[in-house]
């Protein structure tokens, strides 16, 4: 049966695209902590102390004991309503108010009984849930066309270049002639996978080269950083080539670099973090940074974008070394092979790629002012008693 975690609960949603699935033979104890579906649950304990859902109805499972079940009277409230209400500045004031600050935040259940809620009518209630579901679907939506743009920047650099999509494997096993392995200098099995084989191939049907022949690894070692900004693995987000709003500090040496540098992540090269700087800073030692030799042959928001397709992960994926922290070797970066193609062709990539990232960042400003004046207006609404 499903189990629901404190970190499966968001933003008044439950996300169950996750959960975890534990046997329906549970000691008789398991039996508190049971859901039936439609249920209120807030997390008591963790980083998001205080978050809140409605459990699906179709959901009949389990919770974890950092969650907390409140039974809804009926005849007096919707439990959607308490959840949307707990979100609001009323709702969220009251939380923190009696959240205790201890190492792991908590609150108790005498606590969340202690919590005061405005009760308009049901049908008022209602209205303002209907209202709140209306403006997350269309916040859904656009998020999800957001998404959908930057996933397809991989459809459009194959497309451009003429090439066709990347298989699935269909075997569970593979093998190569030793002539093959003593060829490539390794006996590493998943070096010659036939995800990655079929990747070379298909850029070897191009104009290509190694990284080691086409860009310069800058490793100018920063040991002071000073007030230079600090780039970490955790300011890029994985795939978009995006900043994120992490604020990073520098501990230990660091790598400069300049504006136009490419910033690849060699540490889990799956999570595909690369960027294209806008301006000079330090960055961890966990990234490359890669400069081209010549701009005409390979431009630095060409060599971005393809860095982020898949033609590059499905190599990298199936040549890193270490199980807690896997990286790609440095000699196996320089070794990546990079499909190549004129200037004009790269610089249309460039163009369109940059229109889908600008027309994303445009529907997640719209997501977030379309869930924002909701809420804002699910407050005014509690504040004049509900008349509309």
């Amino acid at each position: 049966m499903p189990f629901l975690r404190a970190t499966d609960i968001k933003d008044g949603q439950v996300l169950t695209e996750k959960l975890p699935y534990i046997s329906r033979n549970q000691p008789p104890a398991m039996d508190k902590c049971r859901l039936e579906g439609g249920e209120l649950i807030i997390v008591r304990s963790g980083v998001n102390t205080g978050d809140c859902a409605v459990v699906p109805k179709a959901l009949h499972g389990a919770f974890a004991a950092y969650d907390l079940i409140v039974n809804v009277n009926t005849g007096k409230a919707l439990a959607e309503f308490l959840s949307a209400f707990l979100y609001t500045g009323f709702g969220s004031t009251q939380i923190d108010s009696v959240k205790n600050r201890a190492a792991q935040p908590h609150i108790n259940a005498e606590e969340v009984k202690a919590l005061e809620i405005p009760l308009p009518p049901l049908d008022v209630q209602c209205r303002l849930v209907a209202e709140l579901d209306a403006a997350r679907t269309e916040r859904d939506r656009a998020l999800a066309e957001a998404d959908r743009l930057l996933t397809s920047i991989d459809d459009l650099v194959k497309a451009k270049l003429g090439l066709p999509d990347l298989e699935p494997p269909k075997q569970a096993g593979y093998a190569i002639r030793l002539t093959t392995a003593m060829n490539n200098n390794t006996l590493s099995a998943d070096f010659f996978h036939p995800e990655r084989m079929q990747a070379v191939r298909l850029i070897q049907s191009l104009t290509n080269a190694p990284l080691s022949q086409i860009v310069n690894f800058q490793r100018n070692i920063i040991k002071t950083p000073g007030e230079s900004r600090y780039i970490g693995l955790a300011s890029v987000a994985a795939g978009t080539g995006q900043l994120t709003e992490a604020v990073e500090t520098a501990s230990g040496q660091c790598f400069s670099f300049k504006p136009g540098d490419v910033l690849y992540g060699r540490l889990r090269p799956y999570l595909n973090k690369v960027w294209l700087a806008t301006f000079s800073g330090v960055c961890s030692t966990e990234f490359h940074v890669m400069r081209p030799f010549d701009e005409r042959i390979l431009r630095p928001e060409y060599l971005a974008v393809v860095m982020r397709t898949s033609l590059i992960v499905a190599q990298t994926k199936h040549m890193m070394t270490g199980n807690t922290h896997p990286r790609i070797a440095n000699e196996d970066v320089a070794n990546l092979l990079v499909p190549l193609t004129d200037e004009k062709t790269q610089q249309k990539i460039v163009e369109e790629t940059l229109a889908s990232q600008a027309e994303s960042a445009r529907l997640r400003t719209h997501a977030e002012t379309i869930w924002r004046e909701a809420r804002e207006h699910f407050e005014q609404q509690l504040l004049q008693g509900g008349k509309a």
